[in-house]
């Protein structure tokens, strides 16, 4: 199978938009203002020589990069490129698609020149498109998703069983799908720092750290095994959130009870598109500076607002009071499909 992932999607959407731009750093983020509190969505190559990177915020994003072009997120314009590069990859003779996110699938395909198909693939895109994508390789969807990484940019690269040591073993372990910079600490201070010690590690020995079903697959992970079938079946989302930074902090109650409020109005009026009760309830607090706490309930099955925005005010009680809050988010958890694929929704400001 192979793992489509375009290159700076954002940033080469909005070159496309704007050819003045190629060749510059640009920079995607919040409002296009540094002043205000916000994150970088996706930085051009030009930006990323600089040290910027996705979810840096932005006003040190500006800091890195003075010349950069920061333009806001425009999340209808992705939406749409999006969507003509899966219609593009669909329309492969045998491809099975299977979405990953605005900018990423699996392919799955029958042919016995995969390379061959990749570099067609990546030309079918960019005709359609002007866009550019890397595509990885692989007997398993682990293998192919890091194949792509080692692609970029616009490249093809292959990894098997056959070379998956020789190429990850030496790499840290963060650097595989899955695993990132909080589980490769954790994974450090059991002695495992790269790729081949996680392959080589007994998956039991795992369990105590992280629990009987991820112990064995992070030491899957290290080996690259896992499922090599493409599913196209449609993903159900299985929950929907918002959540707002504020521009300044909030300390009044009110204010924080308010806010509360509009973000359960947002988040039902998504989970009433879906026709499913609610079950669950998660909020999400930051307080300044940067102090991220969660507080999660499970709830009756419902679809009363009223009932919810209580269980949300309720929630809200754990709030420490007094402390500054510099965000607030709100997730609903929804029951699922006995048929569904399950997945999650793109967050409206990032959960």
């Amino acid at each position: 199978m192979l793992h489509v992932d375009l290159d700076q999607f954002i940033a080469a959407v909005e070159v496309l938009r704007r050819p003045e731009l190629a060749g510059k750093p640009v920079i995607v983020g919040g409002r296009g203002d540094p002043t205000e509190r916000a994150v970088v969505s996706t930085a051009s190559y030009e930006a990323q020589a600089f040290g910027v990177g996705s979810g840096m915020p932005l006003r040190i994003a500006a800091r890195k990069v003075p010349d950069a072009v920061i333009l806001p997120v425009d999340a209808e314009a992705y939406l749409e490129a999006s969507d003509v590069v899966m219609a593009t990859l669909r329309a492969r003779p045998g491809a099975v698609v299977q979405v990953l996110g605005w900018d990423e699938a699996f392919v799955g395909v029958s042919t016995q020149d995969p390379e061959a198909y990749a570099r067609e693939l990546q030309a079918a895109v960019l005709e359609q498109t002007q866009l550019h994508c890397s595509v990885g390789i692989g007997d398993t969807l682990v293998r192919a998703k890091n194949a792509t990484d080692l692609g970029k940019p616009a490249g093809v690269f292959s990894l098997t069983a056959g070379n998956w040591l020789d190429v990850m073993g030496g790499r840290p372990t963060k650097e595989l799908w899955g695993v990132g910079n909080k589980i490769s600490g954790r994974l450090a201070k059991l002695g495992i720092s790269t790729v081949a010690e996680l392959a080589a590690a007994d998956p039991q020995s795992l369990v105590p750290e992280f629990g009987p079903k991820m112990g064995p697959w992070y030491a899957s992970l290290g080996r690259g095994d896992g499922s090599s079938e493409v599913d196209d079946t449609p993903w159900v989302a299985r929950g929907h959130s918002r959540e707002t930074t504020f521009q300044t902090d909030l300390t009044d109650p009110e204010q924080v009870q308010d806010a509360v409020r509009q973000l359960a109005a947002q988040v039902l009026a998504d989970v009433a598109a879906e026709g499913r009760p609610v079950i669950g309830l998660t909020l999400k607090v930051r307080y300044a500076p940067f102090t991220t706490k969660t507080h999660a309930k499970k709830i009756p099955e419902t679809f009363d607002r009223e009932d919810v925005l209580a269980r949300a005010l309720d929630l809200a009680g754990a709030i420490e009071p007094g402390r500054p809050i510099r965000l607030l988010g709100l997730r609903a958890e929804m029951t699922m499909p006995d048929d569904a694929r399950q997945g999650h929704t793109p967050t409206r400001g990032g959960w």
